[in-house]
C-alpha cells in the first residue's frame, strides 16, 4: 500500500533539516536576544540612502509582478560589467540560482564535486535533486583547485562547485590561477564559480567579466546580498555564455523576484561611491576583528570577504562552546561545520557598536570555556 502524502523517493530520503539555523530561530528556541548580528555574512552597514529612497518609490507598485525578463536590471548589470546583456540572467540570490543550476545539470544519482566543508546550501540543493556529493578536503584553509579538478575528471562529474573568495574560511586564489582552473575543467563538466564576495576581494582576484563568456560550461554567480547590503531583497545573477544564460529561462521562476528588490539593485549599481565606502568599512572592520582576536589569544585567518575566520586553537567542541557562549551574551556568530575547519569561529563584519559588544563578550566567554 502506498504511504501518504505521496512524496518522491528523493524527498522521503532527505533529513528534515535546513542548511542554516537563523538568529531568529535561536532567539525563539533559546529565549535569548540578538544584540550583535555578526554571524550571517550580511552587511550591517546597510544599503545606500539612494537605494532606500528607490525602494520607497517602488513600494507603491508592489501590487504588480516584476518584469519576468528583468530587462532593466540585466541591462544595468551589463553596462556595469562592460558586457552584453545576453551573457547575464537574474535569480533569487545565489542560493536560488544554485538550485536552478543543479536542476539544469544534474540527474539523480550523478556525482557532483565540491569542497568538504564548503558552502552547505549548494550541498542542500544537490541532495534535494538526487545528486551524489563527492567532496575534496581543503588544502590548509583554502579550496584545493587541483583536487577539485582531479575529482571532476575521475568521476566524470556533470557539475563542480568552487567559491572564490571562499566561504567559510575567507581564503582566495588569484585570477590567473582561477582562469587556468576554469579552462582546464572538462567541457562535459559545468563549473559553478561562486563570486559572492567579489566586491570585497583585493585587486587581482576576480577575473574580468568577459574572461570566461566563451566557455558554456562556466557559470559565475554574483549577489547583491553582501557589500551592497541587500540580503533581504534576494537578488543574484549569473555571468555565463549566451546559450547557458538562456537555459535558465527554461526552469527559473519567472515571477520569483520582487519589484522593490529589483529597484534596489538598480539603484545600488548606480551608487558606486557608496559601495566603495562600504568596502573600506568592511576592510577596517576585518582589521578590528583581527585585533580583538589576537588580544584574546585567537588567530585570525587572512580574509577577502566580509567576515573573518578565527582559529580557536582546539576542535569543534571548543568552537561550538564559544559560539554558544557568545550567543548567551547576545552576540550571534557562526562556525564551519566540518573538521578541521571547525576549529574556527566565523565573525561577520559590522558597525562599531556590534564589534564593541563582541569585544566585550569574547574574553568573558573564553574564560568560561577554558581549555575544553
Amino acid at each position: 500500500m502506498p504511504t501518504f502524502p505521496r512524496f518522491t523517493r528523493i524527498a522521503n530520503a532527505l533529513p528534515a533539516t535546513v542548511p542554516f539555523v537563523g538568529p531568529e530561530a535561536i532567539e525563539r528556541n533559546r529565549h535569548l536576544t540578538v544584540k550583535a548580528r555578526i554571524g550571517a555574512n550580511e552587511s550591517g552597514f546597510g544599503p545606500a540612502p539612494s537605494v532606500i529612497e528607490a525602494m520607497r518609490d517602488a513600494a507603491a507598485g508592489t501590487w504588480k509582478y516584476t518584469d519576468p525578463e528583468s530587462h532593466d536590471l540585466r541591462h544595468a548589470l551589463a553596462a556595469h560589467h562592460g558586457i552584453d546583456p545576453k551573457f547575464i540572467n537574474i535569480g533569487e540570490g545565489i542560493d536560488g540560482i544554485l538550485g536552478q543550476i543543479v536542476r539544469l545539470v544534474v540527474e539523480p544519482g550523478q556525482p557532483v564535486v565540491t569542497s568538504l566543508g564548503g558552502y552547505p546550501t549548494f550541498n542542500y540543493h544537490v541532495a534535494g535533486f538526487g545528486g551524489r556529493l563527492v567532496t575534496v578536503p581543503y588544502d590548509g584553509d583554502g579550496e584545493d583547485m587541483e583536487g577539485l579538478l582531479a575529482a571532476a575528471k575521475r568521476e566524470d562529474a556533470p557539475l563542480v562547485y568552487f567559491a572564490n573568495p571562499d566561504n567559510p574560511m575567507g581564503s582566495w586564489h588569484g585570477a590567473d590561477r582561477v582562469l587556468d582552473f576554469a579552462r582546464a575543467v572538462p567541457e562535459t563538466t559545468m563549473l559553478v564559480l561562486d563570486e559572492a564576495y567579489g566586491e570585497t576581494a583585493p585587486a587581482g582576484v576576480i577575473p574580468p567579466a568577459d574572461a570566461l563568456i566563451d566557455r558554456p560550461n562556466v557559470i559565475r554567480t554574483r549577489t547583491f546580498s553582501k557589500a551592497y547590503g541587500l540580503a533581504g531583497s534576494r537578488i543574484g545573477y549569473v555571468i555565463t555564455a549566451e546559450d547557458t544564460a538562456l537555459a535558465f529561462d527554461k526552469i527559473r521562476n519567472h515571477f520569483g523576484l520582487n519589484r522593490v528588490g529589483v529597484a534596489a539593485a538598480i539603484a545600488a549599481l548606480a551608487d558606486q561611491a557608496y559601495l566603495r565606502s562600504v568596502v573600506d568599512r568592511i576592510a577596517a572592520a576585518r582589521d578590528r576583528i583581527a585585533r580583538i582576536a589576537r588580544a584574546n589569544g585567537l588567530t585570525p585567518l587572512p580574509s577577502a570577504t566580509n567576515f573573518v575566520a578565527l582559529d580557536c586553537g582546539g576542535d569543534g567542541v571548543r568552537s561550538r562552546a564559544i559560539v554558544d557562549g557568545l550567543m548567551e551574551e547576545g552576540v550571534f556568530i557562526r562556525m564551519p561545520g566540518v573538521a578541521p575547519l571547525n576549529r574556527c569561529i566565523r565573525v561577520s563584519v559590522g558597525p562599531d557598536n556590534d564589534l564593541d559588544l563582541f569585544e566585550e563578550a569574547l574574553p568573558k566567554v573564553l574564560a568560561r570555556v577554558g581549555n575544553r
